[in-house]
């Protein structure tokens, strides 16, 4: 990062994980065993990037190289999502970023072979099965092992924000939830998920993965399906809570926001002044909130007591963080949270698209359909798909 020049303490490295569903382009339903050339393709192009088969077949995991700037990364995302896009519609399917599929039934799907997601599928049983689930998680790299467990868990007051602007998950096999993001209630029936206890260093994390470990509750670290986690095998933080953003364009303000905190608590840390931690069971109150009401909820004030408009607290933390995102660069991808906030998410889009055809006279299969082809364009939008077209 250009950062690194400046002040090397307050560098950032970045990659981004999205998982995609394969869809049908005529019946917008998923493909439960796509053709095998798209995986086979996608790795041939991958170049610096990585493609990932995911636990069930009509899903597919793209991982970005590690990027030195918010910019690199914006290119790295584009770039792997034009060649799925491409490759994917190359073999008679289409690309879907959104984090549940609007109709689509778990039970017709098929599991990818592998011994680990067959050991899963003993373990979690019907949790497991019904987990038709895609997210995006932000690596980001910085500091020492001690401050990242610290920010790690500074982090998890701002997690209710960044999981309201990225709700795409509205549906759940063909019903309206009322739910701006379904995806976490289905995350939630696995064990280790949701909030992480607030740890102060690494050897408290290191302590509590052994236990885990001895007691043969999991094989490895990255069985810690937490919101946020730090990891064991790279010198990193991870975002874990946000659903798959449509466009890449709010995928970017996610990746900024949290690279933007991710540097302001870097500098609160260093003059030893991080801010004090709310009780967990308050921002659980407020990560409820996200999940319900997306951009719409009014979140719990830990300072002050009472509730704050979404609009007011994003509005507030951009000026807070503004110093931050100018130096690293993406001051423009933070602002663009407050058009998130007032124009909606991609679950607010869904939503809105699916009343509208039934209000047309559209069945409610017809509407859900149509939602799914909306988010499919939306999907190939922004990613300079015409240029190589």
């Amino acid at each position: 990062m250009t950062q690194r020049r400046n002040n090397d303490k307050l560098a950032i490295t970045l990659g981004v994980e999205e998982e995609f569903f394969l869809i049908d382009p005529e019946t917008g339903d998923l493909l439960r065993e796509p053709d095998e050339g798209i995986y086979e393709a996608c790795h041939q192009r991958t170049g610096r990037h990585k493609f990932v088969r995911e636990f069930l077949q009509s899903q597919i995991e793209t991982n970005t190289c590690v990027c030195t700037s918010v910019e690199e990364l914006r290119s790295a995302i584009c770039e792997t999502r034009r060649i799925l896009v491409q490759t994917a519609e190359e073999h008679g399917a289409s690309v879907l970023a959104t984090s549940t599929h609007p109709f689509a039934s778990w039970e017709t799907q098929v599991v990818t072979p592998g011994q680990r997601y067959r050991d899963f599928v003993i373990a979690f049983q019907e949790s497991l099965r019904r987990f038709l689930v895609g997210g995006m998680h932000i690596h980001a790299g910085f500091g020492n092992r001690d401050s990242r467990v610290r920010i790690m868990t500074a982090l998890r007051r701002y997690l209710p924000l960044l999981h309201a602007l990225s709700g795409s998950s509205p549906f759940n096999e063909g019903r309206l939830t009322g739910f701006k993001s379904y995806r976490l209630n289905l995350v939630g029936n696995l064990p280790r998920t949701g909030l992480p206890n607030a740890l102060a260093s690494w050897d408290e994390f290191d302590d509590l993965v052994n236990d885990y470990l001895r007691m043969r509750f999991i094989q490895d670290g990255s069985e810690l399906w937490w919101d946020i986690r730090p990891s064991r095998s790279f010198p990193t933080v991870e975002l874990r809570i946000c659903d798959i953003c449509t466009r890449v364009e709010d995928a970017m303000c996610i990746v900024a926001l949290f690279a933007s905190l991710v540097r302001y608590l870097l500098r609160r840390d260093e003059e030893g002044a991080l801010p004090q931690d709310p009780p967990i069971e308050i921002i659980a109150e407020n990560r409820w909130l996200a999940q319900r009401y997306g951009v719409m909820a009014f979140l719990g004030d830990p300072e002050q007591g009472g509730r704050m408009d979404i609009d007011d607290y994003t509005a507030l933390l951009i000026e807070e963080l503004a110093d931050d995102a100018q130096a690293l660069g993406c001051l423009a991808e933070l602002r663009h949270a407050k058009e998130i906030v007032r124009e909606g998410t991609g679950a607010d889009r869904q939503v809105d698209h699916f009343r509208l055809r039934r209000l047309e006279g559209d069945t409610e299969a017809e509407a859900l359909r149509s939602v799914v082809k909306l988010a499919a364009d939306e999907t190939r939008e922004g990613i300079g798909l015409a240029e190589f077209e």
